[in-house]
């Protein structure tokens, strides 16, 4: 049996946790990339080729510039700090401890809302097999399946769960590099595109880099578990740019042969499913499900993952009960978090709730981005010393963060607003019963 790897003696606050490092630069890169690739990139070619045609491309590339001096900021966050929590602490620490869990708290409420969108999604690719999984009772069980057994393997431990996300990985990824090397060798030429159409208009540029920034979100989740990064310091920075630029590149050969290869993608609701198909007949439908399968496990082993050390950073913080906070004596995981986590996202995804809900996710995101862009000019002078990853050009780059995020605000529904304002309350009386019941101890 391999033994843990113990956890190093200092008298820091941020190092006084009974989670164990087990996590290197590979665990940080795939939490990146599978917050990043989830189910969106198996649906949004068609949306981007109706808003911006053959130009498409571009829109790819431009949204991860958009969200590249954001991904930096937290680059050099996530260098600064060796315990678990990522935003929680971030917030705390320029702002205050209320900003600090309201940071935390929206990032909670994304992920677990997302999780169980995507265990229904999951649930329906099952039933393109096996029917009678995504109906009735069935869809019910399936439902309780994926979430028990997501719930399990996150308990049983980081190493556990990451080796878990390395296999579905792996098979999401071949599926994806498949379909972009099939395209290339089938289609040859025809892959490029010649550019002869005329440019679209503005505000077609703008909704599709206001759709597809929502493959672009999700990175975040990496800098959470710190307190389990074996190399904080290096690993976090390293693991956000590098999957940054893998997936932006992989998105774009994506929509190079999508496009090619189905001539009315504009209008197709199923675009990669479509693209296989024409181009490998119906085994490759099939194996393009697959694909779907395994990208969305893996985007949920993540985001479980991540967004349980949320709520036990939260217990340390004192804002949420000590009972978030319990780590299981034998597998050193965050077991009580994972179990509510687990529990809430089944009742969300069987009741359906979270359709309405969904649409405030990217707002909630976009106010954790701005806040973290913030933090840096407060705490930068605290860790310049200490940090081996610091941006060039001062504060231009969390401006150009905040900026950016601003822009993207001004592209979102008033149900996503008043939405978020209603979280946010919620938020703030549960920090305040959290602070009463700790001064009452």
């Amino acid at each position: 049996m391999k033994k843990r790897e113990s956890m190093p003696k200092s008298s820091s606050p941020e190092v006084q946790e009974k989670l164990p490092r087990n996590l290197g630069l590979w665990g940080v890169w795939m939490l990146v990339v599978n917050g990043l690739i989830g189910a969106g990139i198996f649906g949004l070619p068609s949306g981007a080729a109706r808003l911006a045609g053959e130009y498409s491309v571009f829109v790819y590339a431009f949204c991860a510039l958009l969200m590249l001096p954001v991904i930096l900021c937290f680059a050099e966050l996530g260098s600064y700090f060796k315990g678990t929590g990522g935003p929680i602490k971030y917030g705390k620490l320029a702002f205050g401890s209320f900003i600090g869990f309201q940071g935390g708290w929206l990032y909670y409420l994304a992920r677990l809302i997302s999780f169980a969108a995507n265990t229904v999604l999951l649930t329906d690719s099952i039933g393109y097999f096996l029917p009678v999984a995504a109906e009735g009772y069935g869809r019910l069980i399936s439902l309780a399946i994926t979430c028990g057994a997501l719930s399990l393997i996150n308990i049983l431990g980081s190493v556990e769960s990451i080796r878990s996300m390395t296999l579905f990985t792996i098979i999401k990824f071949s599926v994806l590099i498949g379909l972009v090397f099939g395209g290339f060798i089938l289609l040859g030429p025809e892959v490029l595109p010649n550019f002869g159409s005329p440019l679209p208009d503005g505000s077609n540029l703008g909704a599709a880099a206001l759709l597809l920034i929502y493959a672009f979100v999700g990175f975040e989740g990496a800098v959470v578990p710190a307190g389990e990064a074996k190399r904080p310091e290096r690993d976090m920075p390293l693991g956000l740019i590098l999957g940054l630029v893998i997936v932006a590149v992989l998105y774009m050969l994506i929509q190079l042969v999508t496009q090619a290869a189905v001539p009315d993608l504009a209008t197709s609701s199923t675009p990669l499913l479509d693209a296989s198909s024409s181009l490998f007949g119906s085994a490759g439908a099939v194996i393009l499900m697959i694909g779907v399968a395994t990208s969305v496990i893996a985007n949920l082993i993540g985001s479980m993952f991540s967004a349980t050390r949320i709520t036990y950073a939260l217990s340390l913080e004192k804002s949420l009960p000590e009972w978030f906070g319990t780590v299981h004596e034998k597998y050193l995981t965050p077991a009580n978090s994972v179990l509510f986590f687990g529990m809430v996202a089944f009742a969300l995804a069987a009741f359906g709730t979270f359709t309405f809900l969904a649409a405030m996710t990217v707002l909630s995101r976009l106010f954790l981005f701005m806040m973290s862009c913030a933090a840096i000019p407060v705490l930068r002078p605290r860790f310049k010393d200490q940090s081996p990853f610091i941006l060039k050009g001062g504060i231009l780059i969390p401006i150009l963060g905040i900026l950016a995020c601003l822009w993207l605000m001004i592209q979102v529904s008033w149900t996503s607003v008043w939405l978020t304002a209603v979280l946010i309350i919620i938020g703030s009386i549960l920090y305040w019963l959290g602070k009463r019941q700790h001064k009452v101890v």
